[in-house]
């Protein structure tokens, strides 16, 4: 036995495998994926293991076939690094006939996808894997199930995590191997996390040397700009403050296209509902990191100083709950998008479901004038949709990082600290039956 902890991603890999050929987990570094793997998987391939990668590699060039032999699921962990080993495991897919035999395991999207010549289309399902969710990490009650508020279920709750806890957990992330460290020791890490992505882990992804000075710029520039849908030309504005090199649009753009690659930023979709007036849908992303403790990092912030700057603690709490919420959401399978239109009337969430459901959610640090201003966006919102040509919105919520209880307004608005959210029960949690927790 050792301490693995149930993830949401443990239930939703069983249910890809029973429908796919092979499974690829992808995700930033450090997220647990390979661990993830490793509950279900019978046979393993480490491919990027100092010992044999060299006889990997040569192996996965002239003849993948020998490294995809194994008591099935396989596990191939950072497949990207021989692209090739796509098309071999789309070709042993296709003829086993039979789901269930391969998972890859993946920190980077391939520096050479010309390599691969078969999209994977009805062999492979995708799953994305993010930083620990506070569910996950028990520090959520759970006592206010996400499932439950789609069912329209009577939920209540209640929330264990002060001001000072939030501040710490978005300083500190979701990183699986941090979660159980001494405090100080668990806040290096998101620094240790951010110094790797600048220096090294940017430039291997595509083989492109970039200049580590810039790719801070950038990163604080991102951070400044969480929760906002600032275009590349202002990003790159913003870090000719501090550059003292000429600078394009494209050369922003390059930058952001391989922190996306490396799974560092995790933007979020505008949402295009049916309105009754003509107002005009922004429909730019919204800029977020897959972690907060990323834009922590970058902006070189702890705690203390979350605490005592709240305007931009607000920002980065937004990133927190948009990476908890989104877990929450896939696990149901849902999608979370923002809206924003040019009457200048935002939604930080919505959660939309495969099914047409969706619910709407604010994200506030609390208080009572805050509630209050996220609860009146909320009915702005709901009274512009065209309930003719769409559903109801299933739920209004704010989302808090303050409070004692979760609670139902009288204005039918829930007000859920996000110390209380889940996504369902973990009896729905069943791990592999060769698991070794």
């Amino acid at each position: 036995m050792n301490d693995y902890k149930k993830r949401i991603a443990d239930e939703m890999l069983q249910r890809k495998l029973k429908g796919k050929g092979a499974v690829l987990i992808e995700g930033p570094k450090w997220c647990g994926k390979t661990t993830t793997a490793e509950q279900v998987a019978k046979s393993v391939l480490y491919m990027a293991n100092p010992e044999s990668m060299g006889q990997n590699l040569t192996l996965a060039d002239i003849n993948p076939g020998i490294l995809l032999k194994g008591e099935i699921p396989r596990l191939i962990d950072e497949w990207q690094i021989a692209p090739k080993l796509w098309d071999a495991v789309r070709f042993e897919v296709d003829h086993r006939k039979d789901e269930g035999q391969f998972i890859l395991t993946g920190s980077a999207v391939p520096a050479d996808k010309n390599l691969i010549t078969h999209t994977g289309t009805g062999r492979f399902s995708f799953l994305l894997m993010r930083p620990m969710t506070l569910f996950e990490s028990l520090e959520s009650t759970g006592t206010v199930s996400l499932k439950d508020l789609f069912d329209s279920k009577d939920v209540s709750g209640t929330n264990n995590l002060s001001l000072d806890d939030i501040a710490y957990v978005c300083c500190r992330g979701g990183w699986p191997r941090s979660i159980s460290m001494e405090k100080e020791i668990a806040l290096d890490q998101a620094f240790d996390y951010y110094d790797a992505v600048v220096n090294s882990d940017i430039s291997k992804v595509d083989g492109v040397s970039r200049e580590p000075t810039r790719v801070k710029n950038l990163m604080r520039s991102y951070a400044r700009n969480v929760g906002s849908q600032v275009s590349n030309e202002t990003l790159k504005e913003d870090m000719i403050n501090n550059d003292s090199f000429s600078l394009d649009t494209d050369t922003v753009f390059s930058y952001i296209n391989a922190l996306k690659k490396i799974f560092v930023i995790d933007e979020v979709p505008a949402w295009n509902p049916n309105l009754r007036s003509k107002t005009a849908i922004r429909t730019s992303d919204t800029r977020y990191f897959i972690d907060p403790s990323i834009a922590t990092a970058a902006l070189g912030l702890g705690p203390n100083d979350l605490i005592n700057d709240l305007n931009t603690f607000g920002f980065i709490f937004e990133n927190l709950c948009v990476r908890d919420l989104r877990v929450y959401a896939e696990s149901i399978n849902g999608n979370l998008y923002h809206y924003r239109d040019s009457s200048s009337l935002e939604c930080d969430a919505v959660i939309h479901l495969r099914n047409g459901s969706y619910g709407l959610v604010e994200i506030k640090l609390g208080g009572d004038k805050l509630v209050e201003e996220g609860a009146d966006n909320l009915i702005k919102l709901k009274n512009k949709l065209d309930t003719s040509k769409m559903k109801n919105p299933s739920f209004l919520m704010v989302v808090t990082a303050t409070g004692d209880y979760a609670y139902k307004r009288s204005d039918e608005i829930y007000v859920v600290p996000i110390g209380c959210l889940k996504t369902v029960s973990y009896t729905h949690l069943t791990l592999p039956t060769n698991s070794r927790v």
